[in-house]
């Protein structure tokens, strides 16, 4: 079984599959932590990934690696070890919650966001960076150092580029598509994998179908809506950041993304209260 970003995002109830667990913390700080100040104890992380699946060393080792990439910050409570989250992380969570809990898909008369930068040898660390960044947010390319966007995403964009420090190596443009309009599928899918995106809601689909038809029947413990509610908003938080929002005109004619949204907004309304009753439960305990 493939992780969500290899394609393949299904799992059964009670496994996380082939997650990693570091994208669990990082969805389990994200949904369950900030509301209490982003800490977390390392007891209540070791037994919240065990229900997930994760043994006790593979959820130290996806710590440290999070806290090597400075979104974990090493923290004590009360005598508890734990972590906090770093003010980047919690800076890019509430970034993230418009895309993962309000996508919104662009339309054609908004227009699109060029991105044109040229970053010198002397801060060339951060080249990689930006691009990353970038296509986290859903630019294509059109040309080398030529990104193109939704016009919707211009203040994130300038966002990335004042945490980078690149502001100055960069210049945006808002732009029209002048010609044939006719011609902007067969232009999007040069500047954007919308194949891998469709892919990937149709994974998201098979996946995760199951799950709802159990909670709109019988549904579950508490404990095994966390279990689902977790997998449910990591593959979906994965899947969002490579969808650009393209206009649906310029999307594939099978397009099951809207499908899949529907799904996820459905589960997550089930399975959130639920899932945050476990949490709270072994968070006390």
């Amino acid at each position: 079984m493939r992780t969500a970003g290899s394609g393949d995002v299904g799992s059964e109830r009670g496994t996380t599959g082939q997650r990693p667990p570091r994208h669990l913390i990082v969805t389990l700080y994200g949904l369950h932590s900030r509301a209490g100040g982003g800490w977390m104890s390392v007891a209540s992380l070791i037994r919240l990934l065990a229900d997930l699946g994760a043994d006790e060393s593979a959820v130290r080792s996806a710590v440290s690696r999070l806290k090597r990439r400075g979104i974990l910050e090493p923290s004590t409570v009360s005598g508890a070890a734990g972590y906090t989250l770093s003010d980047e992380a919690q800076h890019m969570l509430r970034q993230g919650d418009r895309r993962i809990f309000s996508p919104r898909r662009a339309t054609l008369d908004e227009g699109w966001l060029l991105v044109v930068f040229s970053v010198p040898e002397s801060v060339r660390s951060k080249r990689h960076m930006l691009r990353t960044q970038l296509t986290r947010l859903g630019f294509g390319t059109t040309a080398p150092g030529v990104w193109i966007a939704p016009a919707q995403v211009h203040d994130e964009a300038e966002d990335v580029l004042a945490r980078l420090g690149l502001r100055e190596y960069a210049d945006l443009f808002r732009a029209d598509y002048l010609s044939s309009v006719a011609d902007l599928p067969a232009k999007a899918r040069q500047w954007w994998d919308t194949e891998r995106v469709q892919t990937l809601c149709s994974d998201f689909l098979l996946a995760h179908r199951p799950s709802a038809a159990r909670w709109a029947g019988d549904g579950g413990s508490d404990a095994e809506a966390f279990v689902d509610h977790t997998a449910l908003v990591t593959d979906w938080r994965r899947l969002v950041y490579l969808d650009p929002g393209l206009p649906r005109e310029l999307l594939p004619s099978k397009w099951s993304g809207s499908e899949a949204s529907a799904l996820f907004r459905e589960l997550h309304g089930r399975l959130e209260g639920p899932a945050r009753r476990h949490v709270n439960r072994v968070r006390s305990s």
